[in-house]
């Protein structure tokens, strides 16, 4: 049995991970920015929940003193907090909008990974996961600048971790491809919308499909520098309808 941690876990696919660990036997505490969320996921998957913002180093810190006095340890941190952006030219961002994003998606992975790196030194190891998303790999999505960017600087930050840990921390990437969440962002025209619906109709999955295939592999694959996730690719006749074969995840 695993003393798992996962930010952002009242909803979306934090949620879906948390439900599916417990099934499989492991002990999972979540965070959330809302009391509304901490107590839904608390009283509907029946896992602990705290409120926490990622953003901020303390309460992060707080999360993790919790954990530690209701498991006793945390073996596995997930950072899977996020948010996006609408999709339109980084320049037509509003700056509240692009920092939310910047900070939520890179300053909270950063606190997430410098907590957990430091609780786990001091209590004999553990393993730390960092999500990656659109922009990981360096891929440009007009509109999604500044989504990706925080992305592909995830991807960064997770290897140079995996190289500079304390003994006994591992780090490693998370995948989970696209997943049907309220973070796919359609775009602002109904013509956009359009293309985003059945584009996503083909490539997304739900929460329920990804979580549990992901669950296992949190477990089963948490070794320094370990990269995991799904591999899409579409059958021919599917490929045609969007432009050719996509891959998705890794």
């Amino acid at each position: 049995m695993k003393k798992i941690v996962i930010t952002g876990g009242t909803r979306g696919l934090g949620r879906g991970l948390a439900r599916a660990l417990l099934e499989q036997g492991h002990q999972v505490m979540v965070c959330g920015t809302g009391q509304a969320g901490v107590a839904a996921v608390t009283n509907e998957v029946g896992v602990p929940a705290l409120v926490a913002d990622a953003t901020d180093r303390a309460q992060v810190q707080a999360l993790w003193d919790e954990a530690v006095r209701r498991f006793g340890r945390v073996d596995i941190w997930i950072n899977n907090a996020g948010v996006s952006h609408h999709r339109v030219p980084l320049w037509r961002l509003p700056e509240p909008e692009a920092r939310t994003v910047a900070e939520v998606n890179l300053l909270g992975v950063l606190n997430g990974c410098a907590v957990a790196a430091a609780g786990m030194a001091a209590r004999g190891g553990g393993h730390i996961w960092n999500m990656e998303g659109l922009g990981s790999d360096g891929r440009v999505v007009p509109g999604l600048g500044v989504y990706g960017a925080t992305k592909r600087a995830v991807t960064y930050l997770t290897r140079a971790l995996a190289k500079e840990a304390p003994d006994g921390v591992t780090a490693g990437l998370l995948s989970p491809g696209m997943v049907v969440t309220d973070l796919l962002t359609y775009g602002d025209s109904e013509a956009a919308r359009g293309r985003a619906s059945e584009i996503f109709a083909i490539l997304a999955d739900p929460v329920d499909t990804v979580a549990p295939w992901l669950a296992r592999r949190v477990v089963t694959r948490a070794k320094n520098g370990a990269r995991t996730g799904r591999l899409v690719r579409l059958p021919p006749k599917e490929a045609a309808r969007v432009g050719g074969e996509v891959t998705v995840g890794w």
